[in-house]
């Protein structure tokens, strides 16, 4: 925790401690549990683990975590309850506006009477979160509160038991007033920004229905009772229980939770589902694969609630500052009693109020919440869009990247074969292809599968065959109705046979061969039909994802263990020019540092599976397409969908989150730089005399401005 946030009011013991594993709580010791009450809306969701992060994610706000604004709504407006009379009945206040105000035997004491149980009441929080301040040895905004309260308190006192001088109650109704509104309006937006995680975890269903076998009637179980292996009945438009395989069924599943994207994907037999995406027109059974802290979606509430926890390099800076005003502002106050002193030593009243006065000003609230609001903010809006934030630091890195680094293979393109051009001799390109398809249908060969994925996505007919054989890694042939015995192999084949190729299937063989393609014939009796060409798919989104960077003026490069034909074709196609090819896995990493020895940040940008040295030599290591498996360690940012434009989004994510914490330090700094001084009077020749009441407002309206240029982010467009 940082300077500003071992110290807050609120007491977690009557929490479920499970919920808060991990975090500190030490200093939170002090608030009785009626405080609680409005705990609920955190939107701790217990559903198998993860309820753990669905309200508490940051505990980072400028010693605030843990505070509900319930809370302060309450206080709050109870306390302007009391404030009324208060101000009614005060004959300081009468005086300074010159009214008589009413007045009866004993008025007099009602602003007393009233002062104390707002002091005790309203202001108690703020002096609980003082002593566990001062006890943790690191005095901050709660104990510049509580300074300037508690003086205030004393000094009417002392003037309600005879001392001479105006006493300050209605100053100290006014001030807690304003103090415990600006906490709720900050608490609030604090909440909203962690909001990201609650509607995480309200994503899960409570219950589930669980099945013997595919075909029974189900059971009404708890999410919670779901076990490794269990199968479990997913209706249409239901929310999936549990990461799991589909063994029967077919649906449209919605997995925006996942990859940020809306379009839903169709999912059937022995593909993977996640936890909390919803299924469409389809029913599926489900096996149970993950439960609880192991689903993809308690991984990804992990994710987004370590990196609001943790801390950039400009939260530190905003940390420090926070933790120096404290002594700037005593320092201050020290100055400003003693020149007051010599200046005005007849009057007692106006010093006093000047010391205070400082002392409100001085609270370092919009200090404290510049940084961590943001940082709050960004990491919701990145999780929303499937941007899984896992260091803080990464992610403020990105903004200054020169270098995007890609993995080729499962990053650009699809790690999957697929056909890219097709050339029959008699120039029926659709034949052969179809040809070529009913061959490979019954064979389980990757290359057969992409022809015959190929012939089904242009709507051609595969047609049923006989005598099917496989030729050992040589190809297939198999007896296509009319046509006869048809084969689809290797080029060897034709050596074999003793055929030759020439025209536009010899043309298309030699450009296949140049850009490092795959090339399978396809051969009837003595004759070459033609030639197919395969290669690795490149993403279809891939080409945008490279140009959104340049246009933010950052570097392309790519990184591939393929040939440099293959590489070269990949890279002409995406209109990247730095190609580092045949690089050898454990070579990556070396790739990166030689990238680095001019000086460039590098981002390095992989599936996460074997590009782990080079994501962690990176400056910013962004896993890609991490799917289910979010949870990539050498990675400071992981992108749940397969899209490479996620990189960009990062990259503008990363500057918009730093413009707003420059913005928000600038005004935090530049109010107390200008404030402090006012307070302390330096402009009463000129007539400028500031309360401290209207202290307590210039200190709340800065918070308030800092929360709301946070919320300013929410717009951003990634």
């Amino acid at each position: 925790m940082d300077d500003m946030n071992e110290h807050t009011a609120v007491d977690h013991a009557e929490h479920d401690q499970s919920a808060h594993a991990g975090h500190d709580h030490s200093a939170h010791a002090g608030h009785e549990h009626a405080e609680h009450t409005g705990h609920e809306g955190h939107g701790a969701h217990d559903h198998a683990g993860h309820h753990d992060h669905a309200g508490h994610g940051g505990h980072d706000h400028s010693g605030h975590a843990g505070h509900d604004p319930a809370i302060f709504r309450r206080k709050f407006w109870l306390t302007l309850v009391l404030t009324i009379p208060t101000l009614v009945f005060s004959q300081g206040l009468q005086e300074i506006l010159g009214l008589s105000g009413p007045r009866f035997p004993g008025s007099q004491y009602i602003p007393a009477v009233f002062g104390v149980v707002i002091f005790f009441y309203g202001g108690l929080v703020f002096l609980r979160g003082a002593v566990d301040e001062l006890r943790a040895k690191q005095p901050g905004m709660m104990t510049l509160i509580s300074l300037a309260i508690v003086v205030a308190f004393g000094y009417s006192v002392a003037v309600t038991l005879g001392l001479p001088g105006m006493d300050f109650w209605w100053e100290l109704a006014t001030l807690i007033l304003i103090m415990l509104l600006g906490h709720w309006i900050e608490m609030s937006a604090v909440m909203g920004a962690q909001d990201a995680l609650g509607e995480l975890a309200k994503l899960l269903p409570d219950t589930a229905e669980r099945v013997p076998d595919p075909h029974a009637e189900p059971e009404t179980v708890p999410v919670g009772d779901l076990r490794v292996g269990d199968l479990v009945r997913v209706r249409p438009g239901a929310a999936v229980p549990a990461d799991g395989e589909i063994v029967d069924g077919r649906s449209d599943i919605d997995e925006s939770l996942l990859t940020g994207e809306s379009k839903p994907v169709t999912r059937g037999p022995g593909e993977q589902v996640v936890a909390g995406s919803i299924s469409g027109s389809g029913s599926l059974v489900v096996r149970v694969g993950r439960t609880g802290g192991d689903t993809a979606l308690a991984g990804i509430m992990k994710l987004v609630a370590d990196a609001q926890a943790s801390k950039s390099g400009a939260q530190v800076l905003a940390d420090r500052a926070a933790a120096w005003l404290f002594y700037v502002a005593l320092a201050v106050a020290v100055v400003t009693l003693i020149a007051w002193t010599i200046i005005r030593p007849g009057d007692p009243a106006f010093i006093l109020e000047r010391v205070v006065t400082v002392l409100i000003i001085a609270c370092p609230h919009a200090l404290g919440l510049a940084i961590p609001l943001v940082a709050q903010i960004s990491t919701a809006l990145g999780a929303r869009k499937g941007l899984l934030i896992r260091d803080r630091h990464a992610m403020e890195d990105a903004r200054r990247i020169d270098v995007v680094l890609f993995d080729k293979t499962g990053t650009l393109t699809e790690g999957r074969q697929g056909v890219v051009a097709v050339s029959a001799a008699d120039g029926d390109d659709d034949r052969l292809l179809a040809l070529a398809a009913s061959v490979e249908a019954p064979a389980e060969h990757p290359i057969g599968a992409a022809i015959v994925r190929e012939a089904r996505s242009r709507g051609l007919s595969v047609v049923p065959v006989s005598d099917f054989e496989a030729l050992g890694g040589r190809g297939a042939s198999a007896v296509v109705g009319a046509e006869g015995t048809v084969t689809v192999g290797a080029p060897r084949l034709l050596a074999e046979r003793g055929l030759e190729v020439s025209g536009v299937v010899a043309e298309a063989a030699d450009r296949a061969g140049a850009a490092g393609q795959t090339v399978v014939y396809v051969l009837a009796a003595d004759r070459v039909l033609g030639v197919i060409a395969l290669a690795d798919v490149v993403r279809p989104e891939s080409q945008e994802a490279v140009r959104s960077l340049r246009e933010r003026g950052v570097r392309v490069a790519m990184l591939t263990g393929d040939s440099r034909a293959v590489a070269t074709a990949v890279a002409a196609q995406l209109g990247i020019d730095e190609v580092f090819a045949e690089v050898l896995p454990g070579d990556k990493s070396g790739t990166v540092a030689r990238l680095q020895a001019d000086g460039s940040r590098v981002a390095m940008v992989g599936d996460g599976v074997n590009d782990a040295p080079a994501l962690a030599q990176a400056d910013v290591g962004i896993a890609i397409g991490a799917g289910t498996d979010v949870a990539i360690e050498s990675a400071g940012v992981v992108l749940a969908s397969s899209d490479p434009r996620g990189v960009a989004a990062v990259i503008t994510l990363s500057r918009a989150t730093y413009r707003k914490m420059l913005q928000n330090l600038g005004w935090a700094t530049g109010y107390n730089v200008i404030a402090l001084p006012l307070a302390a009077g330096v402009a009463i020749g000129a007539g400028i005399v500031v309360s401290p009441a209207f202290g307590a407002v210039l200190m709340s309206l800065s918070t308030i401005v800092v929360a709301l240029n946070a919320q300013l982010l929410r717009r951003l467009r990634l």
